[in-house]
């Protein structure tokens, strides 16, 4: 096989020098739920190869690969050069996102693997996400590294752990490495062990050029950096490329690998995975998934392909309307950095001007409105968030994440036939203690199709894996954290999309002194509305200022007022300078305030101010 002359690469005080063919490249990720020490890990292999220079004072070198406050859950790659048996090999660690609303993209980024580190916390044992991933793993023929991390804890339990792992994946308790990611014991041994399981990627090089994009970063000075891995053909700074999905043309202006920061190259050659700059402006252009090839050629895109899709809606809104201009420009550099998100501008008659976005999760949404709040100083309101319902007519079928878009289910002229929501396949991993308490939060939570298997029966501590359906809806919410409440911490939890499935829903709308205020709008199951309406009219009851009249707060579905509430209003003391005389010229007095109360209820409107909607939106109780 023909051997490719790299560049030297100067790094720090770091000098590379390697002649390598692809039969001395590792391509290999890290299999960890969160909190398993994938990070920890990765910084230990960065300085065991020497990538980066070991601190000698002040500690240990932490969480490298995570630059961005997004990317302790998402990830980013990293190559080393490791001497093994007299040969250089060049070893590129794909680090995967930690957190379940990253799930699509860890898919995208094991197909640039040929092997996986399946690590295992020896304190806690196996967890939801990490069986998703594996599975995911398997089905694409990755060999699969078990590990157990964190063996030098006092809490460790290897022994059970590694029990509990041969009774989940069928891997065999002799195959597993035991490693303290934190100490460096062990990973001297597992870096041979990624050598020696792990087979070279297959790649030709005179074939056509075909590179698989799995990641990408945005750079405000090069625009996109897209993170591909070479599968055929040897790709040359200056080269003009195009995308196999938007069919967009580009030329290379920089191409490197990641050591783990940027260090440019004259060429990626079969099998290494690397970075490109190519003048591509948008995020949104970057599609993970992707297949590259040379323009004039014609190859066949890799399999699987599809874009990513948002999960979950929430309208955003500035707490001052002046703010709007300033909170999209904030919004739209955002995105730049962030291509899952999509924006789309919408009004409200209660908040003014606002956008409205869609994310991959929950936790996706968290971090971005942090990141609004941290680097641009934002001020804003985040209505509740809600997921895409599917509304099918007699004619046609409708995508609604807007509540006020949702049609009346009981206006017969609208012609609706049904309505589907999206579900997910759910697994939840509980001590056996707690696992009557997740039954019932699954239950209470619309869950069905139950069902549960014991993973360690037989031990003093066992753990039951609980999987079963549930509404997408139902976990957007404050599901995570009430899994966590009731199972006191010790419960994980990870689930995938499964589709839609029919279910009676229906529009909440809140209407104050019987005007709607459609910024509060909520899509609800039947089985829940009077529940939740009760909840919000007590909550807007707290909330909302007295006014010079009598407010009715109510809560309709539909025609029907299912709640209600009503806000005294403010009134001065007709009586207080009256004293002796008949009862009568009291009376009068008070009649007269009734009646002008009256006249100014019909007249008067209620105004929310934006303070009030901020509370409402963001407390939870």
């Amino acid at each position: 096989m023909e051997d490719y002359t790299c560049d030297v690469i100067r790094y720090g005080a770091i000098y590379i020098l390697w002649k390598l063919s692809n039969i001395y490249y590792r391509n290999f990720s890290i299999i960890a739920h969160i909190d398993h020490g994938k990070s920890t890990l990765a910084d230990r292999l960065l300085e065991l190869t020497g990538t980066i220079q070991k601190k000698t004072s002040g500690g240990k070198n932490e969480q490298v690969l995570d630059k961005l406050k997004v990317e302790r859950e998402r990830g980013i790659t990293g190559a080393m050069v490791h001497a093994f048996e007299g040969k250089e090999h060049l070893l590129n660690l794909i680090d995967t996102p930690g957190h379940v609303d990253f799930a699509w993209e860890v898919s995208r980024s094991l197909a640039a693997c040929q092997g996986a580190l399946l690590l295992i916390d020896a304190s806690q044992g196996v967890q939801a996400q990490s069986i998703s991933v594996f599975h995911n793993a398997k089905e694409r023929g990755l060999k699969i590294i078990p590990v157990l991390n964190k063996i030098d804890l006092p809490a460790s339990q290897p022994e059970r752990i590694a029990a509990q792992i041969q009774a989940t994946f069928g891997i065999d308790p002799s195959e597993i490495l035991h490693i303290s990611a934190k100490t460096g014991k062990g990973v001297e041994a597992l870096l041979e062990a990624i050598i020696r399981r792990i087979p070279p990627p297959v790649a030709k090089a005179d074939a056509p050029l075909k590179a698989f994009l799995f990641d990408s970063l945005y750079d405000k000075y090069r625009g996109v950096i897209s993170l591909i891995s070479i599968q055929d053909g040897v790709l040359h700074k200056g080269d003009k490329i195009a995308s196999c999905h938007t069919g967009k043309r580009y030329e290379i202006m920089e191409l490197g690998i990641m050591h783990p920061e940027e260090v440019p190259t004259r060429s990626l050659h079969p099998g290494q995975v690397g970075y490109i700059a190519c003048n591509m402006k948008q995020s949104s252009e970057a599609h993970i998934g992707d297949t590259i090839h040379r323009v004039g050629e014609v190859v066949e895109p890799m399999a699987g392909f599809q874009f990513t899709k948002a999960m979950v809606f929430a309208g955003v809104y500035p707490i001052d309307s002046s703010d709007f201009p300033k909170l999209e420009e904030s919004i739209n550099r955002l995105t730049l950095t962030d291509r899952s998100v999509t924006v789309q501008r919408e009004s409200s008659s209660a908040l003014g001007q606002g956008c409205r976005l869609g994310f991959l999760g929950t936790l996706h949404m968290d971090v971005f409105r942090q990141r609004l709040e941290d680097e641009y100083d934002a001020n804003v309101i985040i209505t509740a968030p809600t997921v895409p319902y599917k509304i099918i007519y007699k004619d046609k079928e409708v995508l609604i994440s807007n509540p006020t878009d949702f049609p009346e289910t009981s206006d017969s002229g609208l012609r609706v036939k049904e309505i589907q929501e999206p579900v997910v396949k759910a697994t939840i991993i509980v001590p056996e203690e707690y696992f009557g308490d997740m039954m019932e939060l699954c239950f209470s939570h619309r869950a069905e199709d139950l069902e549960h298997r014991y993973l360690d029966s037989g031990t003093a501590s066992a753990r039951i894996m609980l999987n079963c359906i549930l509404p997408l809806s139902e976990i957007v919410t404050d599901f995570f954290d009430l899994l966590k409440s009731r199972s006191s911490g010790f419960a994980s939890f990870d689930y995938e999309d499964a589709g839609y499935r029919k279910s009676d829903l229906a529009k909440m709308t809140f209407l104050l002194n019987a005007k709607p205020v459609d910024a509060l709008a909520l899509i609800v199951h039947r089985s829940a509305q009077e529940q939740i309406g009760r909840q919000w009219v007590k909550k807007l009851h707290r909330v909302i200022p007295r006014q010079m009249f009598e407010v009715p707060i109510q809560a309709a579905v539909g025609r029907k007022v299912i709640a209600r509430e009503t806000l005294k209003a403010m009134r001065a003391d007709v009586t207080a300078g009256l004293y002796g005389g008949h009862y009568e010229r009291k009376m009068k007095h008070l009649e007269n305030q009734k009646e002008g109360k009256r006249k100014m209820k019909k007249m008067g409107t209620v105004d929310l101010p934006q303070e009030a909607f901020f509370e409402i939106l963001s407390n939870k109780k």
